[in-house]
């Protein structure tokens, strides 16, 4: 069952003679429980596609239906809310705030929604947990390595359980070792039944996905699924 559906996808940037169509009549389904992979060369509308479907930005035109919900029909509060509710996010650059320690990073959108601190905290001490970093709670990010910095980013982003995994080129600013350990991370989330959609310029770390989407000048080139071999 399609968790993610796209239809006639159009992003442009600017207007008049400066203006820049990145994403070209884009139709695309993702279905619940999948590891996608999102791939193409640069500039061809990966991550403007991800933050289409995510609810970070807006297209110009077209629809995207995300677990049932015309998200082009919501106004402002109700996108911040779906995104608090339903969402996780996983950016290259981490996004974690320097002045708190990883438990505090973690628990920002449980305290946002309102939950106790002392129930926050539970929660994310698990989630660090899960994320092999239940020793690493009271570390500030200059204190983690990129990987652990990532994974700490991981952690904070399914601390809600949500229903889809957003994320962004996780592995860019990552050594290979770091890298695998947070590949690893996600395929140990998707073995349990989250959906993630990833963007990445690696073919290597598409080996766990289940469907592999190349774009080429913003629209769908091929969806490739992934024949994973019998246990």
């Amino acid at each position: 069952m399609a968790i993610i559906s796209v239809k006639n996808l159009i992003k442009t940037y600017g207007n008049g003679e400066v203006e820049t169509k990145v994403l070209r009549g884009l139709n695309l389904e993702i279905n619940s429980g999948e590891f996608v992979a999102i791939m193409g060369k640069s500039g061809a509308g990966k991550s403007t596609l991800l933050y289409q479907i995510s609810l970070l930005d807006r297209p110009t035109d077209g629809q995207v239906i995300v677990d049932g919900v015309d998200i082009l029909a919501l106004d402002e509060d109700e996108r911040t809310d779906f995104r608090l509710k339903h969402l996780g996010y996983i950016f290259q650059d981490y996004a974690l705030v320097p002045e708190l320690n990883a438990i505090e990073n973690v628990i920002i959108p449980l305290l946002m929604e309102g939950i106790s601190e002392d129930e926050a905290k539970k929660r994310g001490t698990e989630s660090l947990k899960e994320l092999g970093l239940d020793g690493k709670a009271n570390n500030r990010p200059n204190q983690l390595s990129g990987g652990e910095q990532q994974r700490v980013s991981i952690a904070r982003a399914i601390v809600q359980n949500p229903q889809i995994l957003f994320a962004d080129e996780p592995t860019a600013n990552l050594d290979s070792m770091s890298s695998a350990a947070v590949i690893e991370s996600l395929k140990r989330l998707h073995e349990k039944g989250q959906t993630i959609v990833m963007v990445t310029h690696e073919e290597e770390y598409t080996v766990d996905c289940d469907k592999v989407i190349y774009l080429i000048d913003g629209q769908v080139a091929e969806e490739r699924i992934k024949q994973k071999p019998l246990k």
